[in-house]
């Protein structure tokens, strides 16, 4: 199966979706490691790094498709 831009521009879209809510998450964990509650600080640091995974993902999914559509034009 060829891939095609669209995908890659969503693979590119999701990715960034991902990073903006990992950054959210990370600004909350800032929050309240201030406020000294640790727990909803790892919390937020866990989802965020969760998020970040997700993120990583899908930039590799752009990145292999990428490949794979750049791999079949030179055919």
């Amino acid at each position: 199966m060829a891939a095609t831009t669209s995908k890659i521009a969503e693979h590119h879209t999701k990715a960034a979706e991902h990073h903006e809510t990992a950054a959210q998450h990370h600004r909350e964990a800032a929050k309240h490691h201030e406020a000294g509650s640790i727990e909803k600080a790892a919390h937020h640091a866990q989802v965020a790094y969760g998020h970040g995974a997700h993120a990583w993902n899908y930039q590799e999914e752009a990145a292999k498709a990428h490949a794979e559509l750049h791999a079949s034009s030179k055919k």
